[in-house]
């Protein structure tokens, strides 16, 4: 890919799903390692039961954690809108103070070509 045919925007995007995919493996493995930690406590659990609680568990560690990144992007995006509406606030403010400060200059300068 070249930077003529958008290889340069597809490059971000893979490392992006590629960072997803390395994500939800080690949530998958983490949900997997705490069933298994759960169901090793039940000694009184048949095989099949041990291997069912641990399918469970990691059904619903991963459902949990995929609502705790839901909840972090939407979070992510709100302080995203928050930071530019208060960029484009102080950029307008500096932008105004800058020209207040040009007309001021410039009329102490007619003033002062004028005495």
């Amino acid at each position: 890919m070249t930077a003529e045919d958008g290889g340069d925007r597809a490059g971000p995007a893979l490392v992006r799903e590629i960072e997803g995919h390395l994500l939800l493996a080690a949530a998958r493995q983490e949900g997997r390692t705490a069933g298994a930690r759960l169901a090793s406590r039940l000694g009184w659990l048949t095989e099949t039961q041990r291997e069912d609680l641990q399918a469970q568990f990691e059904a619903e560690y991963l459902t949990l954690t995929r609502a705790s990144w839901h909840r972090t992007a939407e979070r992510a995006e709100e302080l995203r809108r928050d930071y530019e509406a208060r960029y484009r606030t102080l950029r307008t403010r500096l932008l105004a103070c800058l020209l207040l400060g040009c007309a001021v200059l410039a009329e102490g300068l007619l003033l002062w070509l004028l005495d």
